[in-house]
Order: structure tokens, then C-alpha cells, then sequence
């Protein structure tokens, strides 16, 4: 009977010596993946309604431990008055965000604002309005703050910040064919803007490059139009910028992820082709909810995961049953 109690014990303590050498293992590779957490929103508010309804979403998405959250242009109506009291108002709402928040410039904001309904302003006019309320400093909006790299002071709405092994990026890219306008001859703000906002593309990838990071998020409010790019009929606003794009991922080793609005469309796909109608596996374009339908996207930046990032879309008013 002791001989069996001993057999029983060693066993026992085998057993028990290679559960705590899994646990060791799986808890080493548990402690070194790591995970970020940021959020999307854009086109929004629309409405008094929306405007009413923002700050408690905005409550919830801080209240779900996200590092930052951005907003990718539109904070307003296309037929609202472009009004310096509106600007005022969509800057305290953000900058009273719990988290970091990050806001990119959308056509209703400037570009459209010389419309009669907008109230006859000079969209440069509205742009420069923007810098000096939304980008003055070399922080983010929010109760806490990222420290954001501007390209220039003449253009502080380009800005980049790293969190982990990523490197997002802001780029005033507004929807309305990228403020070029319709005729052969682009309009001079258009042919100031575009190539820094080119160049800054380009910068963003070199250093992520160098530093060897695992993924790259761009950030603008356009949707740039990839099925007419692959198609051979992208607008003349955008050519340039999803021409660079393709070049760019085709030579980066990680992930790159896209980030708009503009066309109110909440989706996630992989639909930018290398030219030859091949879909690039490692780009990933994410579209934010815009008005009627309000929500937001929580990116996850996951080292343990093969694709680095993974995304979920929420709708807002979450169903009554949760």
C-alpha cells in the first residue's frame, strides 16, 4: 500500500511540475505580446440630435480604455454655416474628451465653406481658422494629451506620433476631389497643399522603415476612390496620392492600414490593387460611420496577432439589452 502511495506521489508531482512549466511558458508569451487600443469616428454631427447624442458616445469610447480616438473630418453638416461660434463649439467637445483626440480637417469644414449656406467664406480663409484653434500646440486635443510631430507651421494638420511598433499619421486629404476642382487647371491651394501632403506620406514611410515598425495607419477624410483607381479612372484629386500609396505598401514589409470618412459607409476591406489587379494582402482600409447612422471603430493593435490589427464596428445608441 505504501509502494502504491509513493507511485501515486511521484506521479503527482510530475504532473504538477508540467502544468507550472506550461503556465511559465504561456505566461512569458502572454507578457510579451502586447496591445493597443485607439478608436475612429468622422462625419459627425450632422444634426442637433447628433450633436446631443456625441458626448456620451464619446464618454463611452473614453470609458473603454482606448489609448486615443480620432475623428477623420466633417464635424458638421455640408449645409451648415461654417461660423466661428461652430468651430468654438466642435473644440470644446473634443478637447473635453477623457482621452487623447486627434481631429483631421473635412471638406464641410473649409473647402465647402465658400457655399451660399455655408455663409460665403474664403476656405483658405476657414483653414487658416482651423490651425490656429485645433493645432496651435504640439499636443493632441483631451483632458490627456499625445505629443504630435507637425510637418511645418504652415501646415500643422500633418502630423504623425508613434504608439508601440506603429506610426499614425494625419493628412489634410478632404473629400470634393481633394479641393483640386473640375477643370484642367488645378486651383493654387491644391497645387500648394498636395505635394507637402505627398511628401509627408512619403517621410512617414521612410521612418517607419528605418525604425523597423510592424505597421503604419494613415488618417484623412477623402474617400480617395479605390475602385477607380484600379479601374484606371481615379479622380484627378487623388491619382497622385493612391499612385504613391500603392508604392509605398508594395515596399513596406508590415501592414499598412487606411483610415476615412467622406462617404458614410462603415467598412472594413482590403481594395487597394498593385496596378496589375492584384489586391494588396497587406493593406487594410477602414471607413468610419457618418450621418444618418452614428458609431464608431475600435482599432487593436495586437503583437500577438499575425496581422498586427484587428477592428470592430460599434453602433450608436448601443441595443437597449446591453
Amino acid at each position: 500500500m505504501s509502494r502504491l502511495i509513493q507511485i501515486v506521489a511521484v506521479d503527482v508531482i510530475f504532473a504538477l511540475k508540467i502544468m507550472l512549466t506550461a503556465t511559465i511558458l504561456f505566461g512569458a508569451s502572454v507578457s510579451s505580446a502586447e496591445t493597443w487600443r485607439f478608436a475612429m469616428i468622422g462625419d459627425v454631427p450632422y444634426s442637433n440630435r447628433e450633436r446631443q447624442e456625441l458626448p456620451g458616445m464619446l464618454r463611452a469610447i473614453a470609458d473603454s480604455h482606448v489609448d486615443f480616438i480620432v475623428h477623420v473630418g466633417d464635424f458638421k453638416h455640408g449645409r451648415d454655416r461654417c461660423d466661428d461660434a461652430l468651430f468654438a463649439d466642435r473644440h470644446a467637445l473634443f478637447d473635453a474628451v477623457a482621452v487623447p483626440f486627434v481631429f483631421v480637417p473635412g471638406d464641410n469644414e473649409w473647402t465647402d465653406c465658400e457655399r451660399a449656406s455655408n455663409g460665403h467664406y474664403d476656405p483658405e480663409e476657414r483653414l487658416d481658422a482651423l490651425r490656429h484653434l485645433f493645432w496651435s500646440s504640439d499636443e493632441s486635443l483631451g483632458k490627456s494629451r499625445l505629443h504630435l510631430t507637425r510637418q511645418s507651421p504652415e501646415m500643422p494638420e500633418n502630423s504623425r506620433f508613434r504608439l508601440g511598433p506603429v506610426l499614425f499619421v494625419t493628412l489634410n486629404l478632404p473629400g470634393g476631389n481633394n479641393n483640386r476642382g473640375l477643370t484642367e487647371t488645378p486651383r493654387k491651394e491644391f497645387q500648394a497643399r498636395n505635394p507637402k501632403v505627398l511628401a509627408w506620406v512619403k517621410e512617414s514611410f521612410v521612418l517607419a522603415r528605418k525604425a523597423g515598425l510592424q505597421g503604419i495607419v494613415l488618417f484623412f477624410q477623402a474617400n480617395p476612390g479605390f475602385w477607380q483607381h484600379a479601374e484606371g479612372l481615379a479622380q484627378s484629386g487623388y491619382r497622385e496620392f493612391l499612385e504613391l500609396l500603392v508604392q509605398e505598401t508594395r515596399q513596406f514589409p508590415g501592414e499598412v492600414v487606411a483610415v476615412h470618412g467622406d462617404t458614410h459607409h462603415s467598412r472594413i476591406d482590403h481594395p487597394l490593387e498593385d496596378g496589375r489587379g492584384r489586391p494588396l494582402s497587406n493593406f487594410t482600409r477602414v471607413e468610419t460611420f457618418g450621418y444618418p447612422r452614428m458609431g464608431w471603430t475600435r482599432g487593436i493593435v495586437d503583437t500577438a496577432t499575425p496581422g498586427l490589427f484587428r477592428f470592430e464596428a460599434t453602433a450608436w445608441p448601443p441595443p437597449l439589452n446591453q
